[in-house]
């Protein structure tokens, strides 16, 4: 059984990732990045680590999420390829 949810949240990382890299929309860039730390939280938890999984939860998550959030808000929501 954990053999099958770790399997699962490493698929979930690997989606969040490529949605972030392959979105021109940076605010769903940044959702991306929250679903790769949010899959690292599971796996960490899975693990037994708790503490690292918490700590990754509040910086990684929380703190990085929010911090991209506000470079979103003040660049703009699309990102200009300049090759068109």
């Amino acid at each position: 059984m954990t053999g099958l949810l770790v399997s699962l949240l490493f698929v979930w990382m690997i989606a969040g990732a490529w949605m972030a890299i392959v979105q021109d929309d940076l605010l769903q860039s940044v959702v991306g990045f929250s679903l790769v730390s949010l899959g690292a939280v599971g796996q960490f938890f899975l693990l037994q680590a708790p503490d690292v999984a918490l700590t990754e939860a509040a910086i990684g998550a929380a703190a990085g999420s929010f911090v991209l959030l506000m470079g979103v808000r003040q660049l703009g929501r699309s990102e200009d390829k300049g090759l068109k």
